[in-house]
């Protein structure tokens, strides 16, 4: 057995002497010998390791799509660039960033003049913030593309069986009315998987087949049923105080578990101020760490700047509030 170093791969594929995979986000990863372009990357070379294959397509009259010209593409074409790890482009301005787990690489407008090819920033940016700050007149914060993280995982064996028996009109005994519209459900399913739903089911609503939701929005409940059923689940800064909500509502041990983890990847020093209120609500006490070691490392220094900049009737202040803490 060999570790690739993928993670989150749905299905593998393998040819005569190469390798293709694809995660549950969608991304595909080619490795192997390349005689007759077979990897997808543009060109013959071998790849030893798995390689994401990068395209991009749509108007190019700036060379945002990075492939050295600015003819635009219809169709999806490769970006000569390897081992991208993340990527961003702005809704508002003709450019886009990768990062490939050393070093930033940007193409398009940029303050500079425009670049139809992917061009390494050297000053070494240490975020996609700091990397538009050298290209763009004013920088912008990401911010650029929504983070949104897929969760969970199924046994690909009983996955098309089970997800049949979810908002299916040929195969349900119970319907959930959430708002103008209905999810059609199975009981005997949804009191296997979960907790609350058996509770439920063997209560006052064990002989009825409708029952309302008004807590929560169509959305929300539609993709938290489906979780029931698939196993996944998309969470995103809009969407995570609902779920977390439903989750401790219902005693979702594992979508709690999701939404903890999304805080987790999405938490620094801009967005502590979003996630402080629901790590204290919920008391998600697994993300502490997370916290604490932004506050050490982040907040701290730059309140010592304010001290400094600021007068020494701050600095008395603070220490005034500090000693009746005590």
């Amino acid at each position: 057995m060999v570790n690739t170093g993928l993670e989150n791969v749905m299905f593998m594929a393998g040819g005569g002497h190469h390798s293709l995979a694809i995660t549950n986000t969608g991304k595909i990863y080619s490795w192997g010998k390349n005689e007759s372009g077979e990897l997808g990357l543009g060109d013959d070379m071998k790849r030893n390791t798995p390689t994401l294959v990068l395209c991009s397509c749509g108007d190019n009259s700036e060379g945002q799509l990075g492939l050295g010209d600015d003819v635009m593409r219809s169709r999806p074409t490769i970006i000569p660039i390897e081992n991208v790890q993340q990527i961003a482009c702005s809704s508002f301005h003709s450019f886009s960033l990768v990062y490939d787990g050393s070093s930033y690489y940007a193409w398009g407008r940029t303050k500079n003049g425009i670049w139809t090819s992917p061009t390494k920033l050297d000053d070494q940016p240490v975020s996609f913030a700091s990397a538009s700050a050298m290209i763009l007149k004013s920088p912008i914060t990401f911010g650029l593309t929504p983070k949104t993280y897929l969760f969970g995982s199924h046994n690909s064996i009983c996955y098309k069986s089970i997800i049949r028996l979810f908002d299916n009109p040929d195969n349900y005994d119970f319907e959930f009315i959430v708002g103008k519209n209905r999810i059609l459900a199975c009981k005997c399913y949804l009191k296997i998987v979960s907790q609350y739903f058996n509770r439920m089911f063997s209560g006052d609503w064990s002989e009825n087949n409708l029952v309302t939701i008004n807590a929560y929005d169509y959305d929300t409940y539609y993709a938290y049923l489906r979780m029931l059923h698939n196993g996944f689940i998309k969470i995103d800064k809009q969407n995570l105080t609902k779920f977390i909500d439903l989750a401790n509502c219902y005693c979702d041990q594992r979508l709690i578990g999701y939404c903890k983890t999304f805080i987790r990847y999405d938490l620094n020093e801009q967005t502590i101020s979003t996630y402080l209120p629901v790590i204290i609500k919920y008391e998600l006490n697994d993300v502490h760490d997370k916290l604490i070691q932004i506050t050490i490392d982040q907040v701290f220094p730059k309140l010592t700047d304010i001290f400094l900049e600021d007068d020494k009737n701050s600095v008395v202040k603070f220490l005034q509030w500090f000693c009746n803490q005590q």
